[in-house]
C-alpha cells in the first residue's frame, strides 16, 4: 500500500457479515454518519445479495472488505482505511494508516481481533436473546425525564465514559463466557446488568457523532480484561474488578469536580453521582470477597489494569 490515504472521490460499497452482532453495531456507527463519498452497503451474509466477481461468500463473511469503484476488493486493515476516508472524524486514522509500517500493524491487531472474535461473537448472540423483556423489567429505570445538556467541555468527558461502560459490559462478558463459578457469574450478570444501563444513559446524551469510535477496541479490550482473570479463578476475577472500579470511581469524581460550581448543569452531575454510586458499590462487593491481598502476580496484573484503563480513557476523549 502506498503512503497517501485513499482517495475518498470514488465510492466505496462496503461488505460486513449482516449476521454477526459485532459488525451490525460497527457498521451502525458508520451509518449513523453522513460520508464525505456516497457509500453502499452489502450484508454478505444474506445469499441474495451479489458478490463482486471471482469472490466467495465465505471469504467475505471471514474478514472485513470493501469494493472501490475500479473494482478493486481490500481486505482487512486496508479495507478499513479505505472506508475511514470517507468518514467525518475518522479521516485522520486513514492518514495515521499511512505512515511506514501502520497498515501492517492495524492488519496484526485485527488478525488479532479476529481470533477472539468468535467467542465474542457467541456471548453477543446470547446478550441479545436474553437482554428482552426479564432484564429490562429488572433493571433500574433510566432517566429520561428531560433532556440534559451537555456543556462542551465536557463532551469528550462523556465519550470516556460511553467508551469505559462499552469496555464495563464487555468485562462481564468475558467473566461470564469463562468462569463457571455459581457466585462469580451471579455476581457478573447483576453488574453487567448495571453497567448496561449506564451505557444507555450515556447513549441517551451523547449523539452518535460525538460517541467513542473505538467500540471494537473496547470491546475486545473488555472482553479479554474479564475472561483472563477467569481463567485463574474468583480471586483473580474479583482483584480484577476492584483495580477497575477503583479507577472508574476517580474517573467520575473528576468529573463531578468540574461541575461542583455550576449549578445550571446540576441534572448531569447527580446523573454522574448517581452512576459513580453504582460502580463504588461494585468495587466494595469486589473487594468483600477477599481473603488477602492479591500476590506480586496478580498484583502486577491489577496495576495493568488500572494504568490501561487510564489510558483508554486519554485516548477516548478524543475519539
Amino acid at each position: 500500500m502506498s503512503n497517501q490515504p485513499p482517495d475518498a472521490s470514488q465510492s466505496l460499497t462496503v461488505l460486513y457479515d449482516g449476521a454477526c452482532p459485532l459488525c451490525r453495531r460497527e457498521v451502525g456507527v458508520y451509518r449513523g454518519l453522513t460520508p464525505l463519498q456516497p457509500l453502499s452497503w452489502c450484508d454478505v451474509s444474506d445469499a441474495n445479495s451479489p458478490l463482486p466477481p471471482g469472490g466467495h461468500r465465505a471469504d467475505y463473511l471471514a474478514r472485513f472488505h470493501v469494493r472501490q469503484a475500479d473494482g478493486t476488493v481490500l481486505s482487512g486493515a486496508h479495507a478499513f482505511i479505505a472506508l475511514w476516508a470517507t468518514l467525518p472524524g475518522w479521516r485522520w486514522l486513514a492518514w495515521l494508516a499511512a505512515l511506514p509500517g501502520m497498515a501492517s500493524l492495524l492488519e496484526f491487531a485485527y488478525r488479532g481481533f479476529l481470533r477472539v472474535r468468535p467467542a465474542m461473537q457467541r456471548v453477543a448472540v446470547a446478550v441479545e436473546r436474553n437482554s428482552s423483556s426479564t432484564e429490562k423489567a429488572a433493571a433500574i429505570p433510566t432517566v429520561k425525564a428531560t433532556p440534559i445538556e451537555i456543556p462542551p467541555d465536557m463532551v469528550g468527558e462523556l465519550r470516556s465514559d460511553h467508551a469505559g461502560e462499552s469496555g464495563a459490559v464487555w468485562i462481564y462478558h468475558g467473566v461470564l463466557a469463562i468462569s463457571r463459578d455459581a457466585g462469580v457469574c451471579d455476581f457478573a450478570r447483576r453488574h453487567r446488568q448495571t453497567e448496561q444501563r449506564h451505557l444507555d444513559l450515556v447513549e441517551q446524551l451523547l449523539p452518535a457523532s460525538q460517541r467513542s469510535r473505538l467500540l471494537v477496541p473496547w470491546r475486545a479490550a473488555g472482553f479479554l480484561t474479564g475472561a483472563l482473570p477467569a481463567l485463574f479463578g474468583p480471586r483473580a476475577v474479583y482483584a480484577t474488578i476492584a483495580a477497575v472500579e477503583t479507577f472508574v470511581d476517580r474517573h467520575y469524581q473528576q468529573q463531578i469536580d468540574r461541575l461542583a460550581d455550576r449549578p445550571e448543569h446540576a441534572a448531569l452531575r447527580s446523573l454522574l453521582l448517581e452512576c459513580q454510586g453504582d460502580e463504588c458499590a461494585h468495587r466494595d462487593e469486589a473487594l468483600s470477597h477477599r481473603t488477602k491481598p492479591p500476590g506480586p502476580l496478580l498484583g502486577a496484573w491489577c496495576a495493568l489494569v488500572g494504568a490501561g484503563s487510564a489510558g483508554a480513557v486519554q485516548i477516548a476523549r478524543r475519539l
